[in-house]
């Protein structure tokens, strides 16, 4: 009997003495915007560590800087606006996929604007699509979705689109320019419309849903090495991703912050994720994100559609199927179950 204690004791003593298994590290692109939404709650609630996983984050200005990176491997996971730009990597064999929907505009929902300075509507300029001939506006980069949401505005107008002058500026220098006079308008996100609005700097005119339907703002990308060569960690990844995702539709209702215990966690972990107050962030509009992680097929089509006319991306043979991958969504969505939205 004490030979049979010592051994369990002995066994016991190895076991307590064995190192802790080390968690997966996951190198994600961060761009302290509302699109890395669902990575701050899963971050903040623990759901990376669940799945093993520890997050090394690493800030971008933009998701464009992240291409390079994620096609070496040196980035694992990055996130953005649709763009030419993954279209014409995929054509030069820089393997990124896109793999689940991370922001998006959607009917009720007023997150993504055009807005025109507050001058130019008062003194009748603006009085509606036609009177954006001769303006100027601003968008982050070119190639990318907000450029599609002009060109739409403009046909609606009966003008060209190259009637628009456009100028290239992230989203905080495009409020210094609102205030300054240095623009005319902008297609512009939450949280920058609602403080350009409380500024009296510009106006909304109109909500890019209505203009552009079912746009996709925000993608989440995976490196081609990171989902071929650790593909069950990046399932892994995927799953609490969608957990955060889950979470933060549990706190939005009908295009706002609803008054829940949920949404109040939700605006805390995204007001420390972004360096803004609570009460700054609820008053803003939050945006549409698929809670099973699903791409917007067709809207990605149609932006390529204008990619390709205006010379954007001219390889015949990429189409966005090519570069889309919903295979890890798909596959943690089940694994989770259906979604419901909480009472």
């Amino acid at each position: 009997m004490k030979r049979v204690v010592g051994r369990v004791l002995l066994a016991l003593t190895v076991i307590v003495a064995m190192p802790a298994l080390a968690a997966d590290k996951v190198r994600v692109g961060t761009m302290n915007s509302s699109g890395d939404i669902g990575v701050l709650i899963a971050m903040d609630k623990g759901y990376f560590a669940a799945e093993g996983i520890e997050l090394e984050t690493t800030p971008f200005v933009s998701a464009a800087q992240m291409v390079a990176p994620l096609g070496t491997g040196e980035l694992d996971v990055g996130g953005g606006v649709v763009s030419a730009g993954l279209y014409n990597a995929a054509a030069r064999q820089i393997a990124i996929r896109v793999v689940a929907d991370r922001g998006s505009t959607a009917p009720g929902y007023r997150y993504q604007s055009l807005m025109i300075r507050k001058d130019l509507v008062e003194s009748g300029r603006y009085k509606g699509f036609a009177d954006l001939k001769g303006l100027k506006l601003s968008v982050p980069a070119p190639g990318i979705t907000p450029q599609a949401v002009i060109a739409e505005a403009a046909r609606r107008g009966n003008i060209d689109y190259t009637d628009i002058e456009q100028v290239y500026m992230g989203m905080s220098q495009q409020v210094v320019a609102f205030q300054s006079k240095a623009i005319d308008g902008a297609i512009m996100i939450e949280p920058y419309a609602t403080q350009l609005e409380k500024a009296g700097a510009a106006v909304h005119v109109a909500i890019t849903e209505d203009i552009y339907p079912g746009a996709e703002i925000s993608l989440a990308f995976f490196g081609e090495k990171f989902a071929r060569e650790r593909a069950d960690v990046a399932r892994r990844y995927m799953k609490a991703f969608l957990r955060g995702v889950r979470d933060y539709n549990d706190a939005i209702e009908n295009g706002a912050w609803r008054d829940t215990d949920k949404a109040r966690d939700v605006l805390r972990i995204f007001a420390r994720g972004v360096g803004m107050s609570e009460a700054a962030l609820r008053e803003t509009r939050p945006q549409a994100s698929n809670p099973d992680g699903l791409v917007n097929m067709a809207a990605l089509e149609r932006d390529l559609a204008f990619f390709r006319k205006y010379g954007l991306v001219t390889a015949p043979d990429i189409t966005a199927d090519k570069i889309v991958d919903m295979s890890f969504a798909r596959e943690a969505a089940k694994a989770l179950g259906p979604y419901s939205h909480a009472p």
